[in-house]
């Protein structure tokens, strides 16, 4: 019998290990929030949240309790645009990338 891992700690460990899979992450975030996409672009915020600053240090970069930004990145959240600037900002700031948006004609 095959042995198995968590996906999402798979995912964990590989961004906390992986700086260009990280960064991967994060574009995917803003590619799929900018395409119409927040309930998909939350999740791979959280996990990757989870991967690089943590709740923690999110809350203590962004001036918001710890426990709103669970919510706010969990399945059924609704964070402001304000929140998620913010979240944006401070996982941006944590990887040391900057955003540059392009569009694209779509297919």
């Amino acid at each position: 019998m095959a042995l198995t891992r968590d996906f999402k700690e798979t995912v964990k460990e590989r961004a906390a290990r992986d700086p260009a899979f990280a960064k991967a992450m994060l574009d995917e975030a803003a590619t799929a929030f900018l395409n119409g996409e927040p309930h998909v672009a939350r999740l791979i915020l959280r996990d990757l949240v989870n991967a690089s600053v943590g709740f923690e240090g999110l809350a203590a970069e962004t001036n918001r309790p710890s426990k709103s930004l669970h919510r706010m990145l969990s399945e059924k959240g609704n964070p402001s645009m304000d929140n998620l600037a913010a979240i944006f900002g401070a996982v941006r700031k944590r990887l040391g990338v900057a955003f540059e948006a392009h569009g694209v004609e779509a297919a």
